[in-house]
């Protein structure tokens, strides 16, 4: 595994041969290192993840799973297991052989997490547990890894959060004068509450999928702000577009609302916030109100325990009487 020096730049280069998978001997260059070490480290590295052994680093294992996920999986969906992956596991297990990892490593992993001072909830534990037992099914799946250590580990968190907290009308009427010195932050609160949907839902609302004359509201994608970029996705599930009946009330605020936006196009945001937005009007709400802080996710609770048209019918009745 040799490696060579540019007498020019006084920077090293890797050059060598290697066998893709087409059985094809080709060579391969690669400049610009300051050391001999990272000029064969490359080398090393790159011919692991030709040879995708089972012997091969946690952190090349990565590299592979995620290239192969890429054209699997939706944009925000690959980035949320990056995110999970690159914070959570790769610093514990990236330099770690693959058919090395015992369960008693994961044990020590798993303790790691549930111990932090971050306090993660029972369902963020499961998914970040669910994320190194895929990665590693992966890896036995296709390069031939005898075992997954995690089976014997065992698993942490839960599937489930425990029972959702959510506002009592009086409480989201409450909340709801503690923002109402913002319209924004008023008509995404009122959106959320009266219609059910979920904020990525909201975000992604165009003047378009508002109809004021049948009173509904049609849900077709969501929205993230993800590495600085606006991204569109399809809605969480294939039930999940949807038209939603709105109350008259909640049809006369988008209205004010939507004139109010002056030269609104048809296709363009609604609302153009993010979700770090509606989680610090949540905070301010609460502060200014005293009413008890829930998760914006379970805002949509009371509307979603009951159906759509007995909700709208019973709060409408309910506001006309209050």
């Amino acid at each position: 595994m040799p490696a060579y020096k540019d007498e020019k730049t006084g920077k090293w280069f890797a050059k060598f041969y290697y066998t893709n998978w087409q059985g094809i001997k080709k060579q391969k260059w690669k400049r610009g290192f300051a050391t001999k070490k990272e000029a064969l480290g490359f080398e090393r590295d790159f011919l692991e993840k030709q040879s995708a052994n089972p012997d091969m680093t946690f952190q090349n294992l990565y590299e592979i799973y995620m290239e192969d996920m890429a054209a699997r999986l939706k944009q925000s969906t690959l980035l949320t297991k990056k995110a999970v992956l690159q914070t959570h596991i790769l610093p514990f297990f990236g330099s770690k052989p693959i058919n090395e990892i015992k369960a008693s490593d994961v044990r020590r992993w798993q303790a790691k997490l549930m111990s932090s001072p971050n306090n993660y909830s029972q369902t963020y534990l499961k998914k970040i547990n669910t994320e190194l037992n895929s990665i590693i099914n992966y890896a036995k799946r296709f390069y031939d890894l005898n075992t997954n250590p995690c089976g014997k580990a065992g698993t942490i968190g839960k599937a489930k959060a425990e029972e959702m907290d959510y506002w009592t009308y009086d409480e989201y009427i409450a909340f709801r004068d503690g923002v109402k010195d913002k319209s924004l932050s008023y008509i995404c609160f009122e959106v959320l509450y009266w219609t059910g949907m979920r904020e990525g839902e909201l975000l992604a609302l165009s003047p378009a999928d508002i109809d004021l004359d049948n009173k509904t509201i049609s849900i077709n994608r969501t929205y993230q702000r993800i590495e600085g970029k606006d991204v569109f996705t399809s809605p969480k599930t294939r039930k999940s577009k949807r038209k939603i009946p709105i109350p008259d009330f909640l049809c006369q605020e988008l209205s004010d609302y939507i004139q109010s936006r002056y030269m609104l196009d048809a296709d363009e945001r609604l609302f153009p916030i993010t979700k770090s937005y509606l989680s610090h009007e949540m905070i301010r709400g609460c502060k200014n109100t005293g009413v008890k802080k829930i998760r914006i996710h379970d805002i949509r609770h009371p509307y979603v325990k009951l159906t759509t048209k007995k909700f709208a019918t019973f709060f409408e009745n309910f506001r006309a009487t209050a």
